[in-house]
Formats: C-alpha cells, sequence, structure tokens
C-alpha cells in the first residue's frame, strides 16, 4: 500500500498534482495499480491527518524505529513530538503548604521580615525546609538539592545551601519573642477547636560528641534519659494538647536543671494569657520544688510519683486501705487523701498490665535461680578436688566472672542480694515488695474539682507528647544533628517542631496516619513537557484515595495544568 500520485495539465499551462490511497495487484502476470481512495488535490490534502495515521500505524503494527508516545503525542497533535523535560513530586508538599497558610505561619514571618530585603523569598525557603523534614528528611545540604531536583514546592523553584541557612538565622530571629509560636498556636486553637485547658510537658535529649567551647554554652554534659552520661546533650521541651497538637517548644543547655525549665515554661505559658491551665508532667518533674512552682499564681498540676525511691508520702497513700473504682476497659482508680496534705492522690490500676509484672519478675527469678544451681552444683563437684589443684582455682575464678555478670547485668542484678560470705541469693523482701506495685503507678493534683476519672486518664494522655518526641526521633529525625552554634540548634527544633505541628494537624483531620498520607500523595507528580508550541507543566490525576485526603482537610489539590508558555 502506497501513496499514487498523479498530474495533470490544464488549459491555461498550470499543472495540478492528486493523491490516492493505492496497492498493487498482479492481473494476468502483470502488476496494476489499483486506486482505493483519491485524496484530493496535493495543496488541499490533510497532510496532519496522514501523519497521525502514520505514526498510529507505526507503533501498532511495524517497527516503530524508537517512536515513542510523545513522537506520537506530537504526531496526534500535528507538531514535532512533546519530550518530558521534569518530573517532580507534588503532592505532599501541596497539602502542606496548604496547612501552612491555614495556620498563618507564613504572615507571622513575613510579618517580621517586612524591614528586609532578599533577592529571595525566605519565608518560601522556610517551607520548603519544614516540607522536607515531613516529606523526606534530609540535611540542609541535601535539601537543598531536594528542592531544585525532586519535589515541587509552591512558590519556589530553587535554593541553595545558604538560602537554608539564611532562613533558620530569620527563623530564631524572628521567634525571639515567641512571636511565631504564639500566632501559630492561637491559629490552630481556632482551626481545630482546641482544649488548652490541659497542657502535657515533657523533655527529651539529643546528644553530640563533643562540648562546646567559650562561645557555645548549650550543648553539655547532664543526666540523659539513656543514661549516656559522657555525650554532652541539650534539652528540648514540648508542650502538647490532649489531642496531640504540638502548641510550644523549648530549648535548654543540656546541664539545665528541673527547675528552671519550668519556670521558663511557666512564664512563657502565663504570657500567652490562656486562663486556667492544668500542666501534667510525668515524673521525672514531681519533686517537692516543682510541684509547689506549679501552683504559683493559681495554676495546678497533674503529676506522676515516683513509688520506689522510699518516699514516706507514696508509702503512706500506697498503705491506705480502698475499693478500687472501674473506669474503662482495664483501668481503675482509687482516690486517698491525706490529712495535712492539699493535695490529692489517685492509684490507678491495670489487672492486665499486673499479670505482665508478675510474669516478667517470675522469669526472671526463674532464670536467676537456674543460673546460681548450675553455680553451685559446679562448685560442689569442685570440692572434692585438692585445695591447690590448679583445675579447682580456674572454676573457681569462672564461677567468680558467672556470680559478677549476673549481679551487674541490667534487668536480672536488681533481683540479688549479696550475702556475707560474698555469694548471692534471690531477694525475697524487694520481689515481695514488688508484687505490691504490680500493674499501679501514682498520680497527685493540685485540682480540687478535677474528678478522679479525669486524673487519670489526663494523665494518659501525657502519652501524646511521648508519641510527639517518638515521631521527632523516627519519622522527623531531630537528630543527629550536626549544627554547632547554639541559634542554629534552636533553629533546627524549630523546624522540626513546624513539621510535627502540620502531620499532626494532617493526621487530626484526616483521622490517617502522616505515613500513609505521605505515601498516598508522594505519588502525585507535576512533569512539564516541551515542544516547538511551548512548554506545559500539569499533574498527573488523582485517584479517589488521594482526592479524599485533600477533601476532609479542605484543601483545594493542584491543578492539572499549572503552567503553559507558548512559544
Amino acid at each position: 500500500m502506497f501513496l499514487r500520485f498523479t498530474s495533470r495539465t490544464n488549459a491555461d499551462g498550470t499543472m495540478v498534482r492528486y493523491v490516492a490511497l493505492a496497492h498493487n495487484r498482479r492481473l494476468d502476470g502483470r502488476i496494476k495499480p489499483d486506486v482505493l481512495m483519491n485524496l484530493g488535490r496535493v495543496d488541499q490534502v490533510d497532510v496532519a491527518g496522514l501523519r497521525r495515521l502514520a505514526a498510529s500505524i507505526n507503533k501498532h503494527f511495524g517497527d516503530s524505529d524508537g517512536l515513542t508516545d510523545a513522537v506520537e503525542a506530537g504526531a496526534v497533535a500535528g507538531a514535532a513530538p512533546l519530550e518530558v523535560v521534569d518530573a517532580r513530586t507534588i503532592g505532599a508538599t501541596w497539602l502542606l503548604d496548604g496547612l501552612w497558610h491555614r495556620l498563618d505561619v507564613g504572615t507571622a514571618v513575613r510579618a517580621a521580615t517586612d524591614a528586609r530585603r532578599f533577592t529571595t523569598n525566605m519565608e518560601r525557603v522556610l517551607f520548603a525546609l519544614v516540607a522536607n523534614r515531613a516529606v523526606a528528611p534530609m540535611s540542609k545540604l541535601s535539601a537543598a538539592e531536594w528542592v531544585r531536583e525532586d519535589a515541587a514546592v509552591p512558590g519556589l523553584s530553587t535554593m541553595d545551601e545558604d538560602h537554608a541557612y539564611r532562613a533558620m538565622d530569620l527563623l530564631v530571629d524572628t521567634d525571639t519573642q515567641d512571636r511565631v509560636q504564639e500566632s501559630v498556636f492561637f491559629a490552630v486553637a481556632n482551626l481545630l477547636n482546641l482544649e488548652v485547658d490541659l497542657l502535657f510537658f515533657d523533655i527529651t535529649y539529643f546528644e553530640r560528641d563533643d562540648e562546646g567551647g567559650a562561645d557555645d554554652a548549650f550543648r553539655r554534659f547532664g543526666h540523659a534519659n539513656d543514661h549516656r552520661g559522657d555525650l554532652p546533650q541539650t534539652v528540648i521541651g514540648l508542650a502538647v494538647t490532649k489531642e496531640g497538637i504540638p502548641v510550644r517548644c523549648w530549648c535548654w543547655p543540656g546541664n539545665a536543671g528541673d527547675q528552671s525549665v519550668l519556670a521558663e515554661v511557666r512564664h512563657d505559658l502565663r504570657d500567652w494569657k490562656l486562663g486556667r491551665v492544668v500542666t501534667v508532667a510525668d515524673r521525672g518533674f514531681s519533686s517537692a520544688d516543682n510541684l509547689a512552682y506549679l501552683r504559683r499564681a493559681g495554676g495546678h498540676y497533674i503529676a506522676g510519683m515516683r513509688m520506689r525511691d522510699g518516699n514516706p508520702l507514696v508509702e503512706a497513700v500506697l498503705s491506705r486501705q480502698g475499693r478500687y473504682q472501674h473506669v474503662r476497659d482495664n483501668l481503675r482508680v482509687r482516690e486517698v487523701r491525706l490529712d495535712g496534705q492539699d493535695a490529692r492522690f489517685v492509684i490507678c490500676h491495670n489487672p492486665d498490665q499486673a499479670q505482665r509484672d508478675q510474669q516478667h519478675r517470675d522469669e526472671a527469678i526463674a532464670r536467676i535461680q537456674a543460673e546460681l544451681a548450675r553455680i553451685g552444683e559446679q562448685r560442689a563437684r569442685d570440692a572434692s578436688r585438692p585445695r591447690g589443684d590448679r583445675t579447682r582455682a580456674r572454676n573457681e575464678a569462672a564461677h567468680v566472672r558467672a556470680e559478677c555478670a549476673l549481679r551487674d547485668h541490667p534487668t536480672l542484678g536488681r533481683w540479688l542480694v549479696q550475702q556475707p560470705n560474698g555469694r548471692l541469693k534471690v531477694n525475697t523482701a524487694k520481689a515481695k515488695a514488688e508484687a505490691r506495685l504490680d500493674g499501679k503507678y501514682l498520680i497527685a493534683t493540685s485540682d480540687p474539682n478535677i474528678s478522679a476519672e479525669d486524673v487519670a486518664l489526663g494523665y494518659k494522655n501525657l502519652l501524646e507528647a511521648e508519641r510527639g518526641f517518638r515521631d521527632l526521633t523516627t519519622q522527623l529525625p531531630l537528630r543527629p544533628v550536626f549544627h554547632r552554634l547554639e541559634h542554629r540548634i534552636r533553629a533546627h527544633v524549630l523546624i522540626c517542631w513546624l513539621a510535627l505541628l502540620l502531620t499532626r494537624v494532617a493526621e487530626r483531620s484526616s483521622g490517617q496516619t502522616w505515613r500513609n498520607i505521605n505515601r498516598q500523595l508522594g505519588r502525585v507528580t507535576q512533569l512539564t513537557l516541551a515542544g516547538p508550541a511551548g512548554t506545559v507543566t500539569q499533574t498527573t490525576p488523582l485517584t479517589p484515595e488521594q482526592m479524599a485526603i485533600y477533601q476532609t482537610l479542605s484543601i483545594q489539590p493542584p491543578a492539572r495544568v499549572t503552567a503553559f508558555d507558548p512559544a
């Protein structure tokens, strides 16, 4: 099958050419062309239609000779091929940008920098750092490359490492008087109708390999929860609502004491004029001085109490008899009041946890008894050897090493006591005392109006603060921190806090985890196609799951065509 061209000369001497679709067939031993379709005059034929037909035939039935979808798309459009020149993910960054503007974070930053002039939009650079921490956490240098090559950040096409550090310095300067955190807090409270009568406070640490010099008094040696006293640290504080929304963060030197930490927290929250606020803190802040400080200026607290440090007040509470009140599922509570004490005490009991505690203790004691029996049997066998026998001396040294390893074991050593002759035995008195505490924890509160049930449930919600720290160290890696200067460390913590805030709002509004949201929206891609007619930027179609996420958060999804630049 081929195109057959014929010509005819008019009376005025002009020549007209015609084209037809024909094919050859053999007739009586001779080849004769048959016309299948007359296409008309050459100067009037639909050339674009013929090109589209040829492209389609070559793609589906013949050797394409490197024909691609872009080439066919160009042929179908009657133009040269369209080529993909750029592809970036946009779904998650677009969602975070919508929340960013709704929470007025950008407004607070821009309000503090109106008098400054930058060649790059620093507010957009700051958002890019926060979005990178939420979507694909990496260093500031890698974040700049992520913006240039991998992600589509609304309003920002490129940035470099200097822009990142300048934006971090700007964030710290802007938040010197907590202007960013305060404006964001009230925007979130109004948006989600948060209840801020209960604020949960907790601290964590992150370490570095060396302590700062004279110009860096921020990374200092202190007491860390993971018992790494050999590493300098920085203390991080986080206040969250009972819905899990982080509303404030703090940074202190690694050697900051509890009293100074709580003083700053109370002072900062008092400046926000929140009204009645009950501070919920864990057992690390339950010292008498800390609790007394929390009651200043009419404040109240809900605090966990240490049950194993020999405090006579705790012993008096636990010795009181009474009936438990069932609260929900596996939680029972019993309120205790002591004469001369204005604080109320609530003993919480979890029957399931009590069984687990007993099982763990029985397993540990059984393991200890088995090891002590083995050592005793070997000593009995060696007793028949002469005292000067080398084998007996070598075995005795091995027995002593085994006993030392058992005594120094991090979990088994607590159940052992050393006798005057140096031998080890199970501390039955301690095991009996621990059995009284199986499944129990003690809470103290200064609020005379809140019920015992609300005290217990409020303290359980402290897990939201711990969950926030867990996400900061896993999904939004707060550490390792490679910054040395104090203002850069503060900026890094603020960026992580903003990322946690955006992801928590997204989770609470959509009912999904941020991991799932990020995975779903990470498949939304923005493509840039280029051809002789110009360039067009287009977004891949949204799936029903992706559309549902945007709808539940009341955020308009990215447009299918976001830019068109004709040549």
